[in-house]
């Protein structure tokens, strides 16, 4: 499919590796300019490299940046070009108690999995409105709704970015700007790939006995039962940043096979 993005430029947050590489690498093949992003220049030019291996014709750019820092995202945002589509997808966690999650976790967790989007989006919000064509797409997880007790603070987080979502949505009535939200559930991401092969190796197990007892006693909710690969979460949201998703707008996208529970 022809997702018309190829006359569009397009930042993705935390880029260099998981769901925010696979969302890099569609918007590639779909023949947008897409601009990675990463706080490590080593990893950022690797995963430029690789998607310039792949697609030797495709126009990319790179700029590092770590959002736990405010001057950062100033330095970053004072050297985008025009920016058509914006994926708020760069995210931090920490797995511990409720008791153990310091207030020093909760404001990193913030500044980066919240103001980034808030930022960016205050920056790039209001050209994409003059011009009447834009997306801003923020990258939630099934923990916003599922809360798992040990990533409250990290859950909380996600959840923050469902109100700023359909806040900015609002702000977009009667233009061809849309804001919407993806929420991915459990996906075979570097993490998810890694707590994998520990687990194998604490229990002495395989990768997928450890894969399939996570979803038979952990979590049990996922109707697909296993992990979505990086890539199934990317079509989605690609699929939302282009000019053939017009209609949707305010809304959060469930890419989480099934997990979370409603019919809404």
């Amino acid at each position: 499919m022809n997702l018309q993005l190829k006359d569009k430029t397009a930042l993705v947050t935390g880029s260099t590796a998981g769901i925010g590489f696979a969302i890099a690498k569609t918007l590639a093949e779909e023949g947008a300019k897409v601009i990675l992003n990463g706080r490590n220049e080593e990893r950022l030019a690797t995963a430029r490299a690789e998607l310039q291996a792949t697609y030797p014709e495709a126009n990319l750019d790179s700029f590092a940046a770590d959002f736990a820092k405010k001057e950062d995202v100033e330095r970053l945002i004072q050297r985008l070009p025009v920016i058509d589509i914006l994926i708020n997808n760069v995210g931090i966690f920490t797995a511990q108690s409720f008791t153990e999650t310091s207030d020093e976790d909760w404001y990193r967790l913030f500044e980066v999995n919240v103001m980034s989007g808030v930022r960016l989006s205050r920056a790039l919000l209001p050209g994409m409105l003059q011009r009447n064509w834009g997306r801003i797409i923020f990258v939630s997880s099934e923990c916003a709704a599922l809360v798992p007790e040990d990533l409250i603070a990290y859950s909380t987080t996600k959840a923050a970015l469902h109100s700023i979502s359909r806040g900015l949505a609002q702000l977009t009535k009667g233009s061809a700007v849309t804001v919407n939200t993806v929420m991915p559930g459990s996906t075979l991401s570097e993490g998810a790939q890694r707590f994998l092969q520990e687990q194998a190796a604490r229990e002495g197990s395989t990768e997928q006995a450890v894969a399939d007892n996570f979803f038979k006693e952990v979590r049990t909710s996922s109707l697909i039962a296993r992990f979505a690969s990086t890539e199934e979460v990317a079509h989605t949201t690609v699929y939302l940043a282009s000019p053939l998703a017009a209609a949707t707008n305010g809304s959060v996208v469930k890419l989480d096979g099934g997990s979370v529970g409603g019919i809404m």
